[in-house]
């Protein structure tokens, strides 16, 4: 095989993938500018959105126009959600694309070149979180400028990397080939891969009986389509002589000269190219939906003879500038061609409902692992507040020792921890399921720390609650604070150690991968990770409309033991939904 001509040092991080054409794909890494460019872009977008919202709202208030707590819980869940899942969905359900990766020309790919799914669209940008630090985005930048394949934490957990996506123009160079011509007779018509299986075959043959003779050769013609068999003609004969011309081709070549095999390869195909790169840029553009239905077979034609095209620009030599180019539109045709279908709506709700669950039930040993690292600390902070009172001040945040000191006044004329009027629980629910699902997902992508994070805020958490529970009970206020917790507490405490489990999920594949690669391992646990963050946040939102309009509301113990044993029944009834297998 030729090789390419010396040129100057190129220092593009790329990512070599095998198509099922069985065409090497040579992928450009997306750098750390392209990068910040698309998210400078997407994070205009939100800020923009949110401030246009906020012009509205102070319109609508110009004119007497409220929104009320209803509307503002809306705004607030509306808000959270887009600020979260902005990235993604637009991942997961645009093609690996934001806006602002459309407009700089990259996307998110797997490692297998292949689109990013939405579970490994979530992942990624989970652990934003953890690449944010320490803001902003120090971890991230750094990783993506010295990781050979530009990975982020996100990156490493999704399986996943940001490509260059779209066409590259194709600059003729004028200056004339050092030699002239070569006849298009002699230049190779099959790929590296079909001349090595014909040349097998050629070998092989002669030490086969007849019959297996015929019928390997009938195989293999059925494997190499874009070369029929003549009519009149065998198999076997078709094959050796296809072999014998194509070996007679190839070392005409090499006595030619690369140069001008070259040459002439890529002067006969350049307007095929070009044509293949308008559909290529109207699919990065536009998806393959926008394609008619007779168009797509056409662009999948193309694609595959634009692969073939890139096999043999490479065993022919074709100059750095045509080689580029070739790749380039391969990889544009693979990422629109080789796309998840199923990231759909739909999909989504069928992971929320059966395949979280299903995560959940499989990890409980790491949930039961979360639970400890949560209640000794908890148990600890608790002993320790009943020794040394005096502590409370040092240890405990302001509002939780405004709310014991008035604790007692309150228990005396009736109230409750929290009394929210009715028609501001709606706004405390919502702020409150925001606040839970952000704690949920900082206890996860802390665990990519070795699992060290994770461990540090359920420990932390668990010593607040303990060291909380032993102030109130100092006072005599402990039976007054359960009843606040009763109703929605169970339920919020197993979500958060679900997330911590998640998080150490990560982490032990990190420090104990067992017989796979790091990365492999990080990628399966990611999976099922990310899985059980959803079901997490589905917890918290049930429990989040518990504490909101239950615990923070009226109604006597009874009332909120009703809906602590509501809330476990849910519980119970959600992961039962894991074990349900969904129809084929």
């Amino acid at each position: 095989m030729t090789k390419r001509r010396m040129s100057l040092p190129d220092y593009r991080q790329r990512l070599q993938v095998e198509t099922p054409e069985h065409v090497m794909l040579d992928l450009e890494i997306a750098g750390v500018g392209s990068r910040a460019l698309a998210a400078l872009i997407d994070l205009l977008v939100l800020v923009g959105s949110a401030l246009g919202v906020f012009i509205l709202l102070v319109v609508f208030a110009g004119f007497g126009v409220t929104i009320g707590s209803i509307g503002g819980a809306l705004l607030l869940l509306l808000g959270f959600a887009v600020w979260t899942g902005y990235f993604i969905l637009f991942e997961g359900l645009w093609r690996g694309q934001t806006p602002g990766k459309r407009l700089v020309g990259i996307r998110v790919v797997s490692d297998t070149g292949n689109a990013v799914s939405l579970g490994a669209a979530t992942a990624r940008n989970l652990l934003r979180v953890a690449d944010f630090l320490p803001p902003p985005y120090l971890i991230g930048t750094l990783l993506v400028a010295l990781h050979p394949r530009g990975k982020r934490l996100g990156d490493m957990v999704a399986g996943t990397v940001v490509a260059r996506d779209r066409p590259s123009e194709l600059v003729v160079s004028s200056r004339a080939p050092s030699r002239p011509a070569q006849p298009l007779s002699l230049i190779p018509e099959l790929t590296d891969a079909e001349f090595r299986l014909l040349a097998r075959f050629e070998t092989r043959q002669a030490q086969l009986t007849q019959p297996a003779r015929v019928r390997l050769a009938a195989s293999i013609a059925r494997q190499l389509a874009d070369h029929p068999t003549p009519a009149g003609v065998g198999a076997l004969e078709h094959l050796l002589e296809l072999h014998r011309r194509e070996r007679e081709r190839r070392e005409g070549t090499v006595a030619w000269g690369g140069s001008a095999a070259a040459a002439s390869f890529a002067d006969r195909k350049r307007p095929r190219w070009a044509e293949f790169q308008h559909l290529a840029e109207r699919a990065a553009r536009h998806g393959l939906d926008s394609f008619a239905s007779h168009e797509l077979p056409e662009f999948a034609a193309r694609y595959r003879e634009v692969a073939a095209d890139l096999a043999r620009a490479r065993t022919y030599g074709v100059d750095e500038a045509t080689l580029n180019h070739l790749e380039r539109l391969a990889a544009a045709g693979h990422n629109a061609l080789y796309r998840d279908e199923r990231g759909t709506w739909r999909r989504v709700w069928e992971v929320l409902a059966r395949e979280c669950p299903a995560a959940i039930r499989q990890a409980r040993g790491y949930i039961a692992l979360a639970c400890l690292a949560f209640v000794l600390p908890a148990g600890a902070g608790y002993l320790l507040m009943r020794e040394q009172p005096a502590l409370a001040i040092d240890l405990l945040p302001e509002v939780i020792i405004e709310r014991a000191d008035a604790g007692a006044e309150r228990m005396a004329a009736g109230g409750r921890y929290v009394d929210v009027s009715l028609s501001d629980r709606p706004l405390v629910a919502s702020s409150l399921i925001t606040n839970n699902v952000r704690v949920a997902i900082a206890c996860f992508a802390g665990g990519i720390f070795l699992g060290v994070g994770s461990l540090v805020l359920l420990g932390f958490n668990g010593l607040m609650i303990g060291a909380t529970a032993g102030h109130f009970a100092n006072l005599g206020l402990l039976r007054y604070l359960l009843e606040f917790i009763l109703g929605h507490g169970l339920l919020e405490l197993f979500a958060i150690w679900v997330a911590g489990a998640a998080g150490f999920l990560l982490g032990r594949s990190v420090v104990a991968p067992g017989e796979l690669s790091r990365s492999d391992a990080l990628v399966l646990s990611g999976r099922t990770a990310v899985r059980m963050v959803g079901g997490a946040a589905v917890l918290l939102v049930v429990a989040g409309l518990i504490e909101g309009f239950v615990s923070a509301g009226g109604g006597d113990v009874t009332f909120r033991a009703t809906a602590s044993v509501g809330s476990l029944a849910f519980l119970a009834a959600y992961l039962a939904n894991g074990g349900v297998r969904a129809a084929p």
